[in-house]
């Protein structure tokens, strides 16, 4: 069948939908508004539902060789003393490996399957529905008319403005900040340092690099760092184990804001919100990329199982994603209620049920989707 799809949005959302929709037979077109030269730096924590939804948009042989695989997850209080374990590699028996990886390398893979050009430069400034199609202006003066708009557009996504869906995402008073570090100690598993009201998390991603992820919680109003290297070197200072030898090796750090998106639905007309742009969470559990490939694989199924039907695609679509998206939310929101407990009692208690509540929080995402 014959569709005009574009997809707004050449991250990971994009990419993977655009793929996605390549594999059920159509042949989208890619725009984003960013300048093709702009490549993320950080890295990524890929579970192993990630991988799994790689596998289904064929494209996992290509991450094989990137990045290191994570057998184990090491949690210790902020002296580096142990408080629990957990084996990845026992939790996603099955379904599929996890693996530590350049965002950039990633990115490559993806952009490999989408089998088109990506018009990078290129913002959506408006859209119209037009009897039962989309008129989309772009900022260069171009006009188009497609039958369906994918939203891949991230958290502070302009679709979802254009097309009514909702406004702002709302903060969720973390603040991350996020390094590559190279010359650091080895390190062979996912090691999280936990303090109080903050987190420091390594892990190695290949070539003798460290992707490093740390978190605070803040109160609303607090300005940004003016050095946020100089911010996370203040802020686990105290902290044991590797932590101070990987300060010293850090040279840059990005920071951002944590914030998510709730809305009450993700279409309007033929115009679809996927990945962060539609249910965007704070990034504790490592699911945001893994939900957006899971989004992918599913909205190529159910277009191509519609003929062509596309309010009712939307509707299946909606209908299959949104309660594991809500149950991925709500596993978040409990991870980060854990941050504000204070360590003298939280700490206790990882002891003995850690292992088990951490556990639990992934149960459902080896489910199929």
């Amino acid at each position: 069948m014959s569709l005009r799809i574009l997809v707004v949005g050449a991250g990971i959302a994009g990419l993977a939908a655009a793929r996605g929709l390549r594999v059920a037979g159509f042949r989208p077109d890619v725009v984003d508004k960013l300048s093709a030269s702009v490549v993320p730096a950080a890295g990524i924590f890929l579970p192993g539902n990630a991988i799994r939804a790689m596998r289904r948009l064929g494209l996992d042989a290509p991450l094989r060789p990137l990045g290191d695989l994570i057998f184990r997850m090491i949690f210790l209080d902020s002296r580096a003393r142990g408080l629990f374990e957990l084996d990845a590699a026992a939790i996603w028996a099955g379904v599929g490996e996890s693996r530590a990886l350049s965002r950039g390398e990633l990115q490559r893979v993806l952009l490999t399957g989408v089998g088109g050009e990506v018009r990078y430069d290129t913002e959506v400034s408006a859209l119209q529905a037009v009897d039962g199609a989309v008129k989309v202006d772009f900022r260069d003066g171009r006009v188009a008319e497609y039958d369906l708009v994918i939203g891949a557009d991230g958290r502070r996504s302009s679709v979802r403005v254009h097309a009514g869906l909702g406004a702002a995402a709302t903060p969720t008073g973390q603040v991350v900040y996020r390094s590559v570090v190279r010359g650091a100690p080895p390190l062979s598993d996912l090691t999280v340092l936990l303090g109080r009201r903050c987190a420091f998390q390594m892990m190695p991603m290949g070539g003798r690099r460290l992707y490093c992820y740390a978190d605070e919680i803040v109160t609303a109003g607090t300005p940004d760092a003016e050095d946020p290297l100089a911010r996370v070197r203040e802020l686990f200072a105290d902290f044991g184990g590797h932590v101070p030898a990987v300060l010293e090796a850090m040279e840059t750090v990005q920071v951002a804001h944590t914030d998510e998106v709730v809305l009450d639905r993700w279409h309007a007309g033929p115009v679809l919100l996927v990945g962060d742009a539609a249910h965007a969470t704070a990034p504790t559990l490592a699911q945001g990329a893994a939900m957006a490939l899971e989004d992918a694989v599913v909205l190529g199924e159910v277009l191509r199982e519609s003929s062509g039907d596309i309010p009712a695609a939307l509707d299946a679509y909606e209908k299959r994603r949104r309660p594991r998206c809500v149950q991925m939310r709500e596993r978040t929101l409990e991870r980060d209620r854990t941050c504000e407990v204070p360590p003298t009692l939280r700490d206790p208690m990882l002891r003995r049920r850690g292992q088990r509540i951490f556990t639990d929080h992934y149960r459902e995402l080896i489910l199929p989707f």
